[in-house]
């Protein structure tokens, strides 16, 4: 019988996996509370874990089927760690197969994501389990210990002492869940970056369904997704399987609390899962990483019926709108109304905000991934997206190399026919 709330606390090991049993059923209109684990590094220097992430398993909606879409309304976003560490990464030669988010390799023993032990701090404490080996896929190029305060609105970066102490009591400090087996990289207690501060808006960068095969789960995207082309590991797939993705890995900083995100099902019951939440991230996600954090996180889902997408829409919060996209006020309808009447103008188009997302191997393929679906969805033309994108929206970047949003008015009668005119009026109070 489907609930009406679906708590989770049960992770995945890091592949997504259509063919397990997902949790749930969710009643359609009915909530999801996680309580996510934090995302890229923790995952990334334990091995044993097959996608680079530690996603939560995925919730069965009832109702969804092939060809519907889901909307996921985001109604909060809670940090729960203390403290977290991050940087930009560098692969270590001889420790994995093909793919270090994927397929770790012990260097000494050869195991393939092989189970592991902590063994004091400090870039060498991850060690394989089997002969006791340092294991580590990824070391920081240039690495920060960050400790965020009470009411979680900025963090400070920490010096050497201050990290140390840290890493002695990780997954205390960054209150990694009790389900979750990834190692906690404030064990490495990086210390690169001392006193800077940064304000937090915290985001999911993971949130979505599941795809139509297995993926891992940072690889469940256009641009991660090329790793995994003709991979020499069992999680390899062609450029055509890739098609079957659901880019829930989007690391969009305006997928945060407030705004609302439409995803494609592809799977029976859809699939919705999440986690890489983050404290902070500028557009680009340029290190490759940034501050990855424990959280809870409530969610809304909705099934809409025969809304045949090919990848997620973002309805932001109006505040990360670009300003051309924003929703015509009352005013500039008034004055737009007199100005079309000065010209002969006889009709003037109802327009809401919509973005969608884009990905690819490299941003141009995912701007033109992100055109493509948006004119796809509505029956229109790709010039014609171009247009309202160029003077009622614009394209930005989500994650570098290649994830964008391609954002602008809509008219109201191509929402309507997608079958998700009133998800948008209602998250602009129109």
């Amino acid at each position: 019988m489907a609930k009406q709330t679906v708590f989770v606390n049960e992770f995945t090991n890091g592949i997504l996996n259509p063919e397990e049993q997902m949790l749930g059923p969710v009643k359609d209109g009915g909530y999801i509370v996680a309580n996510t684990t934090p995302g890229c590094w923790g995952p990334m220097i334990t091995p044993c874990l097959r996608g680079g992430h530690e996603v939560t398993k995925p919730v069965f909606v009832e109702g969804a089927e092939v060809g519907d879409a889901i909307v996921i309304k985001i109604k909060s976003i809670k940090v729960t760690s203390q403290v977290t560490s991050s940087g930009n990464d560098s692969p270590v030669e001889g420790r994995f197969l093909g793919d270090p988010f994927v397929a770790g390799k012990c260097p000494e023993c050869g195991e393939i994501n092989p189970e592991t032990k902590i063994e004091g701090i400090g870039q060498e404490a991850i060690r394989c389990a089997n002969c006791g080996a340092d294991v580590t896929p990824f070391i920081f190029t240039n690495g920060y210990t960050i400790a965020f305060d009470h009411d979680k609105e900025l963090g400070v970066t920490l010096h050497k002492e201050a990290a140390e102490k840290v890493a002695q009591d990780g997954r205390d400090y960054m209150s990694t869940p009790e389900n979750s087996i990834q190692n906690p990289i404030v064990t490495f207690a990086p210390h690169d970056l001392v006193g800077t501060v940064a304000r937090m808006r915290p985001f999911l960068g993971q949130l979505g369904t599941t795809p139509a095969r297995q993926i891992p789960d940072s690889h469940n995207a256009g641009d991660f997704g090329q790793f995994l082309i003709d991979a020499p590991h069992d999680y390899g797939l062609t450029k055509e399987q890739l098609e079957d993705r659901t880019d829930g890995h989007m690391d969009v900083n305006r997928v945060r609390e407030g705004a609302v995100l439409i995803c494609p099902v592809k799977v029976a019951g859809g699939g919705v899962y999440l986690g890489d939440m983050h404290a902070m991230q500028g557009n680009g996600e340029i290190a490759g990483h940034t501050a990855d954090v424990a959280g809870i996180v409530t969610l809304q889902v909705h099934v809409v019926k025969g809304a045949k997408i090919n990848g997620p829409i973002v309805l932001p919060v109006v505040e990360d709108l670009p300003y051309v996209a924003k929703p015509i006020t009352e005013a500039e309808k008034k004055a737009a109304r007199k100005l079309a009447d000065q010209w002969g103008v006889p009709e003037l188009e109802d327009a809401l905000p919509v973005s969608f997302i884009g990905t690819g191997a490299n941003l141009n393929e995912a701007t033109d991934n992100g055109l493509q679906r948006a004119a796809d969805a509505f029956g229109i033309t790709v010039p014609e997206v171009l247009n309202r994108a160029t003077i009622t929206g614009s394209i930005d970047i989500g994650r570098h190399p290649g994830v964008v949003t391609v954002t602008f008015l809509a008219p109201a009668k191509y929402l309507e026919k997608l079958n998700i005119l009133n998800y948008v009026e209602d998250q602009y109070q129109l």
